[in-house]
């Protein structure tokens, strides 16, 4: 594996650790796809530092639990504002 791609899922475990971020959103601040963010957490990470891994696994599970919830507030936040409007 090519050192900057080692050093790019170390980066990515470490800022879904620290600001609890979705893969959505940490795809958007590294600039990358949504499925890179994942192979790089679930396949790369895991070879590279398996604890490091099992904490940004932690997070991305919890989101993913969550986000059935998250979704369902946005569509009412929006349908709220167009009633408004």
């Amino acid at each position: 594996m090519k050192e900057y791609i080692e050093e790019r899922a170390i980066h990515i475990a470490n800022y879904i650790i620290e600001n609890n971020a979705t893969v959505r959103q940490t795809a958007k601040e590294f600039g990358i796809s949504k499925s890179t963010v994942h192979k790089d957490v679930t396949e790369r990470l895991t070879q590279l530092n398996p604890s490091l891994a099992a904490e940004a696994r932690k997070v991305l599970d919890v989101n993913k639990s969550e986000r059935h919830i998250r979704g369902g507030m946005a569509t009412r936040e929006k349908y709220l504002h167009q009633h408004m409007c």
